[in-house]
């Protein structure tokens, strides 16, 4: 009996990476990339963060938690005004994280009536409303908040939510609180770390700052850079420009058609 549930589940892959191969369409369904206005990350990325797709951000450390968060709501921030943010968390992250703060997302350049927030108990249940919300071509931006890995966020998972970002369009971001070895379907993987801002010009805080690791790129090369976040303009600005090797493992600038 096992023998054949086995046999069964290798030929209903091969027929689903069949029908894949035969129906591939471009990601994003033609919407524009993200431009990070960042010369350095947009031409890895060849052009920007790719839309109709899912997107991953952990942070470098748990004491970067903070900072990845701040960096998924710049993204956010960047997208087109028409089109709403939904953030998905779970109820008890809150105490161990924090949550958003309205006073404090406008300051950081997203006003609050650009935010929706769910709350979900389980990860399964943030993934299963963040594949339905992705399909909603009104949502330009889904976040979910995944503090630890399990069955819930594995391949299949990650698959599924690609599929989705395609269909509606949108951008998916996953910010788990912590980097997964976890295989994923996700197109790009950041781990984002807080860096040193420069003061203003009275000698005061200086604009938000991040340090960007791209660990994972479909379409090849990998980098790192240090940035700056202007909420006035909405737009990073490069800090360093010290880029990694591409991957070894595939070329420097591979096509990029489906998940998988």
């Amino acid at each position: 009996m096992a023998a054949n549930a086995t046999a069964t589940l290798h030929r209903l892959r091969r027929d689903v990476a069949a029908i894949e191969a035969n129906h591939v369409c471009p990601l994003g369904g033609g919407a524009k990339p993200l431009i990070l206005s960042c010369h350095g990350i947009d031409a890895v990325l060849d052009g920007g963060l790719n839309a109709g797709a899912l997107h991953e951000i952990a942070p470098a450390a748990p004491l970067h938690v903070g900072a990845a968060a701040g960096f998924v709501l710049a993204l956010a921030a960047k997208m087109n005004a028409n089109k709403r943010t939904l953030w998905i968390g779970s109820g008890y992250v809150d105490g161990e994280a924090g949550g958003l703060y309205g006073h404090g997302l406008t300051a950081f350049g997203l006003p609050l009536d650009r935010v929706l927030m769910l709350r979900v108990a389980q990860a399964r249940d943030a993934f299963w409303a963040m594949e339905e919300a992705l399909r909603c071509p009104a949502l330009g931006c889904v976040i979910a908040e995944l503090p630890n890995d399990g069955p819930a966020a594995d391949l299949t998972a990650t698959r599924r939510l690609m599929l989705a970002a395609r269909e509606g369009g949108g951008f998916g971001f996953l910010l788990r609180y912590r980097a997964s070895a976890l295989t994923s379907a996700a197109e790009t993987r950041w781990e984002v770390a807080g860096a040193a801002s420069r003061p203003d010009r009275f000698g005061g805080l200086g604009q938000s700052a991040f340090s960007l690791s791209l660990t994972k790129n479909r379409r090849g090369p990998l980098g790192r850079w240090i940035v700056a976040w202007n909420h006035h303009d909405r737009s990073f600005s490069a800090l360093s420009g010290a880029l990694a090797a591409p991957a070894a493992d595939r070329p420097a600038r591979a096509p990029l058609a489906r998940a998988g």
